[in-house]
Order: structure tokens, then sequence, then C-alpha cells
């Protein structure tokens, strides 16, 4: 049975997280978590990773009418794992190992059989870092924060 190219909203949701935490993870963090699963499986390569540009475009305020930001530097890849699934990735910078790697994670993914030990095992610890960067971040610029304040002069 070949899997289906169709994904309900709740899988494409959890599809969209992990790949969102694959991309976003750093590449020797996610190489190191993933190694043990994906040295054990084939995978054909369809479009070998290849480094390209893409356009980054912006609003003003995030509401008003686009204007193009500038070019950003992305690697893509897709690849087939031996059970039919297509993994797919699109990685910002020039890393073709990240790319390469979370293409066979995000096919691996899709097979019900490896998805929750992955997700369990890499998806998991990948996403609480990314979390944790985020709120230190945060900290950090917490600490800059300026709070500015009006006075209102009384009338002479």
């Amino acid at each position: 049975m070949m899997p289906s190219e169709n994904l309900n909203e709740s899988n494409q949701q959890a599809r969209q997280h992990w790949m969102s935490v694959i991309a976003k993870s750093s590449s020797e963090a996610l190489i190191d978590l993933s190694d043990t699963y994906i040295n054990g499986h084939r995978f054909e390569t369809i479009r070998a990773a290849e480094v390209g540009l893409t356009q980054v475009r912006g609003r003003m305020g995030g509401t008003g009418s686009q204007f193009n930001l500038g070019d950003m530097t992305m690697t893509r890849c897709v690849v087939r794992s031996s059970n039919g699934y297509y993994g797919h990735s699109y990685i910002a910078g020039r890393n073709k190992e990240h790319a390469t790697r979370a293409a066979q994670l995000d096919a691996m993914l899709q097979d019900q059989t490896y998805q929750q030990d992955l997700i369990t095992n890499i998806i998991q610890p990948l996403a609480n870092h990314l979390a944790e960067q985020k709120k230190r971040k945060a900290d950090e610029v917490a600490q800059t924060k300026v709070n500015f304040f009006t006075l209102v002069r009384g009338e002479d």
C-alpha cells in the first residue's frame, strides 16, 4: 500500500510543526540526535540538496502593502524512503547536510511505524532546546527595555 499524498488537517499541522523544529535547529544537534535512526535506512535521492536564492517579502507594520526585502540563501532537498514516503526540506543557509537530513527525517516521520519514537527522541528535545533559546533571547532583550513615559506639564 502506497502512502497517501493527501494529509488530513491534524497530520498537516503535526508535519508543519516537526518541519519547523527541524529547519530551525542547529545542524549539529539534528545530526547527532538522528544518526542512529537514519543510518539503518535507505533513501532514494529525488532532488539532491541544492543551494539557491529565494526572495523575502515584508509588510510595513505586518499589515501594509508588500515590499521586496531582499534575497535569502536557502537549501532544498527531496528524498523517498524505502517505504515510499517523500521527504521535503527547505533550510535557510547553505548547509546541504542539514537539508538532506531534514528531508530524510520528514520521510521517516510520515511513517506511523517510526513517528512516535522520532518525535519523542528527536523532535521534542530539539523543540525544548529552541524554546530555551527563545526564552534566553527574550530575557536578554527584556534587560535592555526602556519604558518611555510623558509627563504632563501644568498650564502656567
